[in-house]
């Protein structure tokens, strides 16, 4: 007999747009949840708390993270909504007025929302690139691939030990 596989947890990344930051922010967890043997079962989404529903990436961030081997033109913005709040273990904000922002609307879920750079025990933003230059869009492509590799033991003891 078997043993059944523990279910897999569910990310969320939240920014404004869901056009840049969010979507490159999950595109990376997800490469390294893949590396990680025991969490290639795990989800990662992303969301926009203003976010109109169906625009794909933003031209930069898709080649941002084409130049890592990442493809997200399949991506699809969504507005953030209540149930995908309830069905996320962990939530990550972009910037604190994100955490704040989610914090007000899903006060249930406050435990559970994180600004994204305090996985990395750092205090800051990541600056929104969208309509920038090139350069803008790589330079936040590697602040989040860092945070999120310098994090990633946090986030997954987050979100393993959310308490669902």
């Amino acid at each position: 007999m078997s043993i059944p596989e523990k279910p897999g947890r569910t990310i969320l990344l939240v920014c404004t747009g869901n056009l840049c930051r969010s979507p490159m922010a999950a595109a990376l967890l997800r490469r390294l949840l893949s590396e990680d043997e025991s969490r290639r079962n795990w989800r990662v989404f992303s969301a926009g708390l203003w976010a109109a529903d169906g625009e794909s990436a933003s031209m930069g961030a898709i080649a941002a993270m084409a130049e890592r081997g990442i493809d997200i033109t399949d991506h699809v913005s969504r507005r953030l909504t209540r149930p995908m709040v309830e069905e996320a273990d962990l939530i990550l904000g972009m910037t604190g007025a994100h955490v704040e922002a989610m914090r007000a609307a899903f006060p249930e879920a406050r435990e559970r929302i994180h600004l994204l750079a305090e996985m990395a025990g750092e205090r800051h933003d990541v600056a929104d690139p969208y309509g920038l230059s090139p350069a803008t869009y790589r330079a936040t492509a590697t602040e989040l691939e860092r945070l999120i590799r310098k994090g990633y033991e946090r986030i997954v003891a987050l979100a393993e030990n959310s308490g669902r």
